[in-house]
């Protein structure tokens, strides 16, 4: 129905203006760092500190780590903050 068409365009909207969000918020050679993250298999060390290279169309927030891995962040899922001091740099 027309209503249904409406309330997917609203969602895929939502979704358009939470990935420009990320985006903006974590553009590319942002320095972030992992708190928890939460993959069973190969998660990235707590405190390990990488570099922003991407956010793809699904959201995930592609970074080099500095110990060499290269897993995404999942927002909402993975614990992580951007790095804005040089302390912490």
């Amino acid at each position: 129905t027309n209503r249904e068409g409406s309330t997917i365009m609203s969602v895929k909207k939502q979704y358009s203006n939470m990935i420009n969000e990320l985006k903006a918020e974590y553009p590319k050679n942002t320095r972030v760092m992992c708190d928890s993250m939460n993959d069973p298999y190969a998660p990235v060390p707590s405190g390990t500190k990488g570099t922003v290279t991407s956010i793809d169309s699904l959201g995930t927030i592609h970074v080099k780590w500095d110990n060499k891995q290269t897993l995404g962040l999942i927002y909402g899922v993975d614990s992580f903050h951007k790095i804005t001091s040089e302390s912490e740099a």
